[in-house]
């Protein structure tokens, strides 16, 4: 797929979610949407296990589901070292996204105070409940049955999760607008889009993701894995990276922030006159410009005169500013986040907006 394709759908929903006010204190009581189910509510179709590290996986091994992008993370020193990477507290409410068999989830329960299971496939919920069942962590367990995009999640500290790769860009996207707060993200995905998440620029993997991204996080790699360690092994290799929110976050308005890169990242090697002359750029400029106007009320002593004559040229401001030193000559592709912050704010000051 494309970079704009790659990282649209998780920008769409952002831009959506950042209309809306959202809650900034932990709501008393868990969302009825979200019908959890606790493994010691659970039915009990399963024989009570032995012992207290919780039952291992039959030696009927369920298949995966492929078209929901199910490859099974089955080595047990990745899995150790990944939450051990997380750093989970004692204190921890861990939402896991995608437990398949249990692998990751019970060296979660051992470390958290509890784990919400977030599945999609009720196969893999039984499996799940199975593992725990008759262990001491038993209680520690909350299934929640349902689609991760659309699933309105539940407060948590820590997100640790083996994501299906096609839901990358959405999940990154919803977890950076999810509020409360939380501490960190560990997540694996394929290597590529990992890697676009840190791309610096000049890099050949620098897009509207890699900023955007930027803007909101702080992103780090931790570790490569190979495609061996999967059951089955998908056709990529994967990456683990942490993503820790900005808290403050960054007072942008991200509606504008996003129309500004993705129309820069449409064309990112060309130089940034040459996106921002269009005509159909400098058409939506323009009409942006007189939305804000009417909306701030500048215009209202001018009804009766065309407002065209009124104020300067787009086209004019547009050129102004690109002649300027700091944007003469460059591009998208080589700027860094300051420096579209500080882009932004020049066009802002010159009555120019992006939508």
């Amino acid at each position: 797929r494309t970079e704009e394709q790659i990282d649209d759908a998780g920008s769409i929903l952002l831009r959506k979610l950042s209309s809306h006010p959202l809650p900034t204190k932990m709501p008393k009581s868990v969302n009825k949407r979200l019908q959890p189910t606790s493994a010691a509510s659970a039915s009990r179709p399963y024989q009570k296990p032995s012992g207290a590290g919780g039952r291992q996986p039959s030696g009927n091994l369920i298949s995966a589901n492929t078209t929901l992008g199910q490859h099974f993370l089955k080595n047990p020193a990745v899995i150790s070292a990944i939450v051990q990477k997380a750093g989970v507290k004692g204190t921890d409410v861990v939402l896991e996204i995608g437990p398949g068999t249990g692998n990751m989830t019970l060296p979660l329960l051992q470390q958290a105070k509890q784990v919400v299971a977030l599945e999609l496939d009720s196969r893999m919920i039984r499996e799940v409940l199975k593992r725990v069942e008759g262990t001491p962590y038993v209680n520690k367990l909350k299934v929640v049955q349902g689609d991760a995009i659309k699933t309105a999640w539940p407060f948590f500290d820590l997100m640790v999760a083996n994501l299906p790769y096609q839901i990358s860009s959405t999940v990154v996207f919803k977890l950076l607008s999810h509020r409360p707060m939380f501490r960190c993200a560990v997540l694996m995905f394929q290597e590529e889009f990992a890697l676009r998440l840190t791309a610096r620029p000049g890099e050949a993997l620098y897009c509207r993701l890699s900023v955007n991204t930027q803007l909101l996080a702080k992103v780090d790699q931790l570790m490569k894995i190979g495609k061996h360690n999967f059951r089955p092994p998908p056709k990529v290799e994967s990456r683990v990276v942490r993503i820790e929110p900005k808290n403050p976050p960054p007072p942008v308005n991200f509606q504008e922030w996003d129309g500004m890169i993705r129309l820069l990242f449409n064309r990112k090697n060309k130089t940034l006159r040459a996106v921002l002359t269009t005509k159909s750029v400098l058409k939506m400029l323009e009409d942006n410009r007189k939305t804000v106007m009417a909306l701030n009320n500048n215009a209202k002593n001018n009804a009766d005169t065309d407002m065209d004559t009124e104020v300067r040229p787009v086209v004019d401001i547009v050129e102004e500013i690109m002649k300027r030193e700091s944007w003469k000559d460059q591009r998208a592709s080589k700027l860094d986040l300051d420096e579209f912050l500080q882009l932004m704010s020049e066009f802002n000051e010159a009555g120019i907006h992006f939508s």
